[in-house]
C-alpha cells in the first residue's frame, strides 16, 4: 500500500527497532496497550502476543480492512480493538471505563507529537508510560541533552522521566523520512512533581518565562508579577539574578512557581 503524506505516514520496517520499542515498553500480560497508528499491523502483531489488550487507533481509512482481516481471531477473542478515529479527536479518559492502568505505544507523524504528549501527559487519565517514535532533534531537546531547558522539555520531565532509547536511521522506514529517528520512554507518569501546584499556574508561568528567548527570566517574569515579588523568590531560592528561563531545572521552576504564588 502506497503511503499518504498528507498523514505523514512512515511505516516502520525494522525488526530491531520494533524490539527496542516492546524491550522498552516492558508489557506484561495484564497490560492495556493503547497503540496509535498501526499502520499495516507489524507492531500490532507482537503486541497482541505480549499485552491482555490492544487498543489499535488508526485514522486511514484505508487500513481498517487490512487490519480487522489480518487480526479477525484477536478482535473475535476481545484481544484487540482496532478503533478508526484521528487521535487528535480522540478523549483519553474514555479508557478510565476500562478500570485498568493503560500504556501508550506510537509511530507517529512527526508533526503532531507535541499535541500527543499534551493530550496523554495532562489528561486526569494519564498513562503508565509512553513509549513513542519521534524526529531524533526532538527526543535531543526532550532530554535537553545540550544542557538548555526548552518548554518541550519541562512539559514532559513535570509528568515523567524521560529516556532515550535507541536511534532508528532513516532506513529503517518506508518511505524514508528525511531525518533519523529516535525511540522515547516517558515513564513514572504522574502528576506528583507539581507538588500539589495548580498545572494552569505552572505552564502560564514556564510560558511568560519562555516568552523573549533572549531576554532573562526575571524580565519575562515581570508579565505576571511585581518585579520586587520575583526577586524575593529569586533570592530565597538562590537564582541568580541574571538567570535565563533554559538554565533553571525542573524542580526549581515549580519550587519557584508555588513561592510566587505565595506573594
Amino acid at each position: 500500500m502506497y503511503q499518504k503524506k498528507s498523514l505523514g505516514q512512515n511505516f516502520l520496517k525494522s525488526d530491531s527497532a520494533i524490539s527496542a520499542i516492546l524491550d522498552a515498553s516492558d508489557i506484561v500480560p495484564s497490560d492495556i496497550v493503547v497503540e496509535i497508528g498501526p499502520g499495516e499491523g507489524v507492531l500490532t502483531q507482537r503486541l497482541v502476543h505480549l499485552a491482555g489488550k490492544v487498543i489499535a487507533i488508526e485514522k486511514d481509512h484505508r487500513l481498517i480492512p487490512i487490519l480487522k482481516e489480518k487480526f479477525s481471531k484477536e478482535v473475535v477473542k476481545g484481544k484487540l480493538d482496532i478503533l478508526e478515529k484521528d487521535i487528535l479527536e480522540f478523549d483519553p479518559t474514555v479508557l478510565s471505563l476500562y478500570k485498568l492502568p493503560y500504556k501508550v505505544i506510537a509511530n507517529i507523524p512527526y508533526y503532531i507529537t507535541g499535541q500527543i504528549l499534551r493530550m496523554f501527559l495532562e489528561t486526569i487519565n494519564q498513562p503508565e508510560s509512553m513509549t513513542l517514535m519521534v524526529q531524533k532533534e526532538v527526543a535531543d531537546r526532550i532530554l535537553a541533552r545540550d544542557g538548555k531547558e526548552s518548554l518541550l522539555s519541562l512539559s514532559v520531565k513535570v509528568f515523567g522521566d524521560p529516556k532515550y532509547i535507541k536511534t532508528v536511521k532513516a532506513g529503517s522506514f518506508v518511505p524514508a523520512p528525511n531525518v533519523d529517528s529516535a525511540i522515547l520512554l516517558i515513564e513514572n507518569v504522574s502528576k506528583n512533581k507539581l507538588m500539589g501546584l495548580n498545572e494552569s499556574v505552572f505552564f502560564k508561568t514556564l510560558h511568560a518565562g519562555f516568552a523573549h528567548k533572549r531576554k532573562q527570566l526575571l524580565p519575562n517574569l515581570s508579565s505576571l508579577h511585581k518585579k520586587d515579588d520575583i526577586t524575593k523568590a529569586f533570592e530565597k531560592l538562590n537564582i541568580p539574578i541574571k538567570t535565563r528561563a533554559e538554565d533553571v531545572h525542573l524542580d526549581t521552576w515549580v519550587s519557584l512557581c508555588i513561592e510566587l504564588s505565595l506573594l
